[in-house]
């Protein structure tokens, strides 16, 4: 096999995978296009699309993830006032006074 063969097979190879690329591109754009006409409809019929978009985003986590992010973000809102106190956290934040 020569050089030139080989860099022939390299660049096929390589356009292969270009185009490829560029094909997935265009699927992951329609995609996006699909599921923004679905949020679009979900807003039409009244749903808050940003709970929607977090909704997905938690069903997207374990169990045990989003419960872990549930407690940081509890700890956090009754640290700042937004919330009652959780038992613990005045001692947790006592630094912040």
């Amino acid at each position: 096999m020569s050089n030139d063969d080989v860099q022939g097979i390299a660049a096929a190879q390589l356009k292969s995978i270009v185009e490829r690329i560029e094909r997935l591109e265009e699927e992951k754009k329609a995609i996006a296009d699909d599921i923004k006409d679905v949020y679009g409809e979900a807003k039409a019929n009244g749903f808050d699309t940003k709970v929607l978009r977090t909704i997905i985003r938690l069903r997207k986590q374990d169990a045990s993830e989003r419960e872990e992010q549930d407690a940081i973000l509890d700890l956090y809102k009754a640290a700042l006032g937004m919330v009652a106190a959780v038992t613990g956290v005045t001692a947790s934040f006592s630094y912040l006074a």
